[in-house]
Formats: structure tokens, C-alpha cells, sequence
């Protein structure tokens, strides 16, 4: 009985999104597919660092790795010979580490290797001229977006405890800060970065560093420093990359890169800019000898406005005492008691004169009425006539014979009866 036919093999996915785990691609055959859709990119201008160059005589292309200036990013590119001789020509230091070049590449992606690459038939340096264009017009955007605004900077402290310095391997910009600044203060303490700050690795490291040190709560202000050099040497310090970091940054931010001369974006955007190195170790820490001759000199003042302020209160106090009211307190209570003595004087007089006054009347009073009196009448022989039952005899009709009479004289009464 013939065997039965075995069943053909799976048919082979036509998409990614067609494979499974029981039915994937083979390596080659996805290889294949992205050298395929590789190829069809189309050429472009890239532009870079070179950080590596490998010229292998007798070799028709150069080795090249070209690096983002802006993130730890690269990508190795194949220059034909003849393409790199035309860029040494235009360099007079030839193609180094650093350079910054335009090159006109598409990639390639090679399937045995599985690594891609790119392959340029043009390579042009970027000029003086067209990177102080480029950060023209980075300038203004910055500009425009207030990151070069007086009022978003901040004031230094006064006497930080940590300053954060992020610097070169070993520079002498290094030096100049930390010396000139702990002779200035010796106390102060520095938290140090030392960086790349030229070349590739330079933004990377400085971004890094900063935060690191922007991080740490006993860093209250961060110095950039940095040594004198070209325009290109300082490029890193006008990368955006680098200017919105120290932008973004909470921590006051000095920026003493180059020279009095060199400008570099970041310089507008730190909170405050230092000429030199040297001049950073200045304004971040006082100098303890001014200090200390300023706090001399405010107690001097204080002494001299407390001195005169004591004198003056003397003063007006020996003036105060000097006053007769004060000088001799009992001549107020003594005028006042002679006033009042002099008062009951004048009443006293005042009281004896019309006391006898008063008298020198009643004795006129007294004369006047004894004159007036009914007796004194009597004493001079008359009598007063009454009835026995008391009214008296005016006429005689008021006494008829026989009437019961009573005599009242000058010294008694005598009875008697009308006749």
C-alpha cells in the first residue's frame, strides 16, 4: 500500500505582522527585507562631530564615526578617499577630533554583518561664518522665549555653604576658582565636576553634571568655568542643549567661560555672568578681610550713634534737673503757701473789719433802741395805766370810777383805783 504524501511545509509569512512562533522569519530572510526597504531612503545631509577617524592604507574609503553634537548619539560613515582629502585641504589642521562637518551619505545596511552605516560621497566642514548664523538665530529664539529676561534670574546668597564647579580634567580654571576663592573665604566648600568641555562628550557631561550638582540640597549656587579658546572650542557652551539645562536649573547659575571677550549663549542665560574664572571665585564668596572690616566699621558706627544718643538723653536730662522747678521743688509749694497765707491774712483783716463794723452798728442799733424803749420813758417819771384784767387805760373813758387800776413805773407797779 503506497505511503501516504507528507504535508507540504508552511507557506512563509509575507509581513512582519504575519509571523508567528510557529511560523517566523528566518534571519536571512529579515535581513533581506531591511537591506530592501533601506536601500530605498534617499540621499540626505548629516551633520556631526567626528569623534574617530580609521584610514587603512590602500583602502579606497575612510572610517569615520560621526557623533550628535547634542546627545550621546553616533553613527559610523564610509567617506570615499578622495571626499576627505577635498575636506583636509579645507582644514588647515586637518580632520581631528571635534570637527563638525556636512556630509552627504545615505545608509547602508549590510546583511552578513547586520550593521548599518553610511556611506558619503561629499564631506564639507561647517564653517566659522555659518555657525555664528546658526547661533544668531538661536539667540534670537532663545530671546524670544524670555530665557535672557533680567527678572527671571536670580540674586547669588550671600555666604554659600557648597559651591558646585563644574569644570575641566585638571584646568586651570579649576585653580583659579577654588584658590582665589578660599582666599577670599577659607571656609567655603566646593562639590567639583570635572568634565570634558570641548569636543563630543562635552554637553553630555556638563548637562549631566549639573544636574547631579542642581540635585544635591547643600549646592546653593554652580559655577561653569572654563578657559579661554576659539569659537569652536567654546561651541559646547552655546549649545541649546546646554543653555536650557542651566535655564531649567533651580540653583543660581555663574557662567565664567573664556575670556572678557567670549560670549557664549550660555552666558546670557546664567543668573549671573563672571569675566574669568577668577572673577567667579569673587562674586560667589565675599572676602572674609572686607567682611570683617565692614563689621568693624558698623561697630564703630553703632558705638559712635549710641555714644551720641546716651549724651544727648544726658543732656537734655542735666537740662531738665537745671530748672528751678526741679532744681529747688519746694519754691512752687513755698509761693503757693505764701500766696495762701497772704489770702488768710487779707480775710482775716477783711473780717475784722466788718466785725467792728458790725459792731459800731449794733451799738447804734443799741442806743437807738434803748432811746426808743418804754422804759426809759417811765424813768423819766411816767407810768403806763392798765386795767386789772390787763388792757390798757388810754382815756378815761376806759377807766370809770371804780375800775381796778394797775401803775407800771420805770421800777415796778403800783395798784390803784379810778376815782
Amino acid at each position: 500500500m503506497p505511503a501516504a504524501p507528507a504535508d507540504p511545509p508552511p507557506r512563509r509569512p509575507t509581513t512582519a505582522g504575519e509571523t508567528t512562533a510557529e511560523n517566523p522569519w528566518p534571519v536571512r530572510l529579515l535581513a533581506a527585507k531591511m537591506d530592501a526597504y533601506i536601500a530605498k531612503m534617499p540621499w540626505t545631509w548629516v551633520e556631526g562631530q567626528v569623534v574617530q577617524v580609521t584610514d587603512r592604507p590602500g583602502s579606497s574609503v575612510v572610517f569615520v564615526t560621526l557623533r550628535d553634537a547634542d546627545t550621546d548619539m553616533s553613527l559610523p560613515v564610509t567617506i570615499a578617499r578622495r571626499a576627505l582629502g577635498r575636506l583636509r585641504e579645507a582644514l588647515p589642521e586637518g580632520v581631528t577630533h571635534g570637527t563638525r562637518v556636512v556630509v552627504h551619505a545615505r545608509p547602508e545596511f549590510f546583511a552578513k554583518r547586520g550593521s548599518l552605516s553610511l556611506a558619503a560621497d561629499d564631506v564639507r566642514p561647517v564653517g566659522v561664518g555659518e555657525l555664528l548664523a546658526r547661533l544668531e538665530h538661536l539667540k534670537r529664539v532663545l530671546r524670544s522665549e524670555g530665557l535672557f529676561d533680567a527678572d527671571r534670574k536670580r540674586p547669588l546668597p550671600f555666604l554659600p555653604r557648597t559651591v558646585g564647579l563644574v569644570c575641566g580634567r585638571a584646568s586651570a580654571a579649576e585653580r583659579d576658582v577654588v584658590e582665589n576663592a578660599r582666599l577670599r573665604w577659607p571656609a567655603v566648600r566646593f562639590e567639583v565636576r570635572e568634565v570634558a568641555v570641548q569636543g563630543p562628550n562635552a554637553v553630555p557631561e556638563v548637562v549631566a553634571a549639573l544636574a547631579e550638582l542642581d540635585a544635591d540640597p547643600a549646592v546653593e549656587v554652580v559655577v561653569l568655568a572654563r578657559g579661554g579658546g576659539g569659537v569652536e572650542d567654546l561651541l559646547p557652551f552655546s549649545n541649546e542643549t546646554l543653555v536650557r539645562a542651566v535655564a531649567a536649573a533651580r540653583t543660581p547659575v555663574v557662567s565664567a567661560i573664556g575670556h572678557e571677550v567670549d560670549n557664549p549663549l550660555v552666558d546670557l542665560v546664567a543668573d549671573v555672568r563672571a569675566s574669568t574664572p577668577t572673577d567667579a571665585a569673587r562674586l560667589v564668596v565675599p572676602d572674609v578681610v572686607e567682611e570683617l572690616a565692614g563689621v568693624r566699621q558698623l561697630r564703630a558706627r553703632a558705638r559712635r550713634a549710641v555714644a551720641g544718643r546716651v549724651g544727648r538723653e544726658e543732656h537734655a536730662l542735666a537740662a531738665l534737673r537745671s530748672r528751678p522747678v526741679l532744681a529747688a521743688p519746694h519754691v512752687l509749694v513755698d509761693t503757693r503757701a505764701a500766696e495762701v497765707d497772704g489770702l488768710r491774712e487779707r480775710a482775716r483783716r477783711a473780717l475784722a473789719a466788718r466785725l467792728d463794723r458790725a459792731a459800731v452798728d449794733v451799738e447804734h442799733l443799741r442806743t437807738s433802741v434803748r432811746a426808743l424803749s418804754p422804759r426809759s420813758t417811765l424813768l423819766r417819771g411816767y407810768a403806763v395805766v392798765q386795767r386789772a384784767d390787763g388792757p390798757l387805760v388810754r382815756e378815761p373813758a376806759d377807766a370809770p370810777a371804780g375800775t381796778a387800776l394797775r401803775l407800771r413805773l420805770a421800777d415796778g407797779e403800783v395798784a390803784a383805783t379810778a376815782g
